[in-house]
C-alpha cells in the first residue's frame, strides 16, 4: 500500500480553482496537519488570516506563488520555504498571479481551541476543532464551536437571537 503523495491529483476538496489533499490525516496524524493546495491561474488560498495558536509552513513544489503579509507581497520560487509564526507576524494569504499551476504543500500544528483573524474583513473565527473534518470529540455533532466575531462590534456573526 502507497501513502499521500504531495503530486497526486486526487483531491478531497475543491474549491474556486484549488483542489486540496490532506497528506496526514491516511496516516492518523492528530497534531500535525499538512495539506497539498494546487492553484490555477488566478486562484487564492484563503484571505489574509493570523493563528493564533497555530504555526504553519509553506513548502512551495511548483510554480511561483504570491505571498501576502501584512507589510508586503512577494513572489516565492520553487523549493522556497516560509514559516508563518502565531499572531500578527505571521499573517499570510497565498495566491497565484501567475498563468502557470501552482503546487504547494502548508503544514500546521493542530493546537485546538484556535482563533483566527481576518484582518481585512474585521473578522475573528474560533473553532475547536479543525474546519472541513469529521469531528473528533464526539463524531455525531463534531464536538465543535465554529464561531465567527465582528471584531469591531463584538458581536458573534451572526448574531445570537
Amino acid at each position: 500500500m502507497t501513502g499521500p503523495n504531495v503530486y497526486g491529483s486526487d483531491w478531497d476538496l475543491t474549491f474556486s480553482g484549488v483542489g486540496m489533499a490532506s497528506i496526514t490525516k491516511p496516516g492518523g496524524a492528530e497534531l500535525l496537519g499538512a495539506t497539498v493546495y494546487e492553484l490555477e491561474a488566478g486562484a487564492k488560498w484563503a484571505d489574509l488570516h493570523v493563528h493564533y495558536a497555530n504555526e504553519e509552513m509553506i513548502i512551495v513544489l511548483a510554480g511561483t506563488p504570491t505571498l501576502h503579509t501584512l507589510g508586503e507581497s512577494r513572489e516565492l520560487a520553487a523549493g522556497e520555504v516560509v514559516v508563518c509564526l502565531r499572531g500578527r507576524q505571521g499573517a499570510h494569504r497565498v495566491q497565484n498571479a501567475s498563468s502557470d499551476v501552482v503546487r504547494i504543500v502548508i503544514v500546521s500544528t493542530l493546537l485546538m481551541p484556535e482563533i483566527v483573524e481576518y484582518p481585512e474583513r474585521g473578522h475573528v473565527f474560533v473553532m475547536t476543532e479543525a474546519p472541513y473534518t469529521e469531528g473528533v470529540n464526539d463524531p455525531d455533532e463534531h464536538g465543535r464551536l465554529l464561531r465567527v466575531f465582528d471584531t469591531a462590534e463584538g458581536r458573534p456573526i451572526p448574531p445570537d437571537s
